[in-house]
């Protein structure tokens, strides 16, 4: 078995090599400009992860993993547009660069890339593959309605939080892993359980997200409070509107949009209240709960124990988790 960084070097080589129309320029250029940009490669990663579980062939996994990156980039191109965000891993989005129009079509343009590259995969596999990945794409699609909705609504329950970023985040690490399952030959069971333990990861990965918005350090690249300031409905937010009184609440709606208060005070008003309420170990209980939820999926596995371990290392590591 090759090693994780071993797979994630195949990765950026396998996109690298993508070769993109040099004319119209402003169709493509953006393309290569985001694929360029680095970020975690998380969704290739776990394609051929979920394929080296079942074979050491995982070169077979490249083109589907390639189109699941490819797709992913696709839809940051349009979530700046839709956030009106100028920045995108430390420079210039596509929106910000080369202006909504470009973001747009250059963002259909690398949909229809992303299909091209699944073209690539096994024809007796494409049926199943091409299922998976079109339900993947879907529930990211609700996914972001229901966040959008949930901006205009004044109450949202933990239960629809989650769903949502079920719907948003994990379903696309969990189509990326079942993708590469299949390529590796899994079984329909193991491709079930696998999906199960994507999406477990996948929430425990954004509700980390939600707390290290509101509590980690700005040397992970972006700065503290951002969620608060933006007045969003994170996990944080939701939980402690439901547990603090009348009065607190008042400050969780409001504090964000009060023109008295600098951002340095809306961001300390609110985090007063979620220590008073003990909402960030109730997030990191959580979080751990998500986590060993999707290990002990992934014990269950009808594979040689050993084939298990880059996986749960990636995990491990996608969490900052030593153990």
């Amino acid at each position: 078995m090759q090693s994780n960084e071993q797979l994630l070097a195949l990765i950026e080589n396998h996109l690298a090599q993508i070769e993109f129309a040099a004319e119209p320029e402003l169709l493509y250029a953006p393309i290569g400009y985001s694929l360029a940009g680095g970020g975690k490669r998380l969704r290739p990663m776990l394609t051929l992860l979920g394929c080296s579980l079942f074979t050491d062939e995982v070169q077979r996994a490249l083109p589907a993993a390639s189109a699941v990156e490819v797709f992913h980039n696709f839809t940051l191109l349009h979530d700046d547009i839709m956030d009106n965000a100028a920045v995108r891993r430390g420079k210039p989005s596509v929106y910000a660069k080369w202006g909504q129009n470009v973001a747009i079509l250059s963002g259909d343009a690398m949909l229809i890339c992303a299909y091209r590259l699944l073209g690539e995969v096994p024809p007796q596999l494409l049926p199943h593959i091409l299922r998976t990945f079109n339900t993947m794409a879907l529930e990211v699609c609700e996914g972001q309605q229901y966040d959008m909705d949930f901006e205009q609504r004044q109450k949202v329950s933990v239960v629809e939080y989650m769903h949502m970023i079920e719907l948003k985040t994990s379903a696309l690490l969990a189509g990326a892993t079942v993708i590469g399952a299949l390529l590796g030959g899994a079984s329909e069971e193991d491709c079930r359980k696998l999906r199960r333990f994507a999406v477990e990861l996948g929430l425990a990965f954004q509700l980390q997200d939600d707390l290290l918005d509101s509590y980690g350090d700005q040397r992970l690249g972006k700065a503290i409070g951002g969620d608060i300031l933006e007045g969003k409905k994170t996990y944080l937010m939701i939980t402690a509107m439901s547990r603090a009184e009348e009065s607190a609440r008042d400050v969780l709606r409001n504090a964000y949009r009060d023109p008295m208060l600098t951002d340095a005070e809306k961001i300390a008003a609110v985090k007063a209240i979620y220590d008073r309420y003990d909402i960030p170990r109730l997030t990191e209980q959580q979080i751990s709960l998500r986590f060993e939820r999707a290990l002990g999926i992934l014990e269950t596995l009808s594979v040689d124990p050993a084939r298990l371990e880059p996986m749960r290392e990636y995990a491990r590591g996608l969490m900052g988790r030593n153990k």
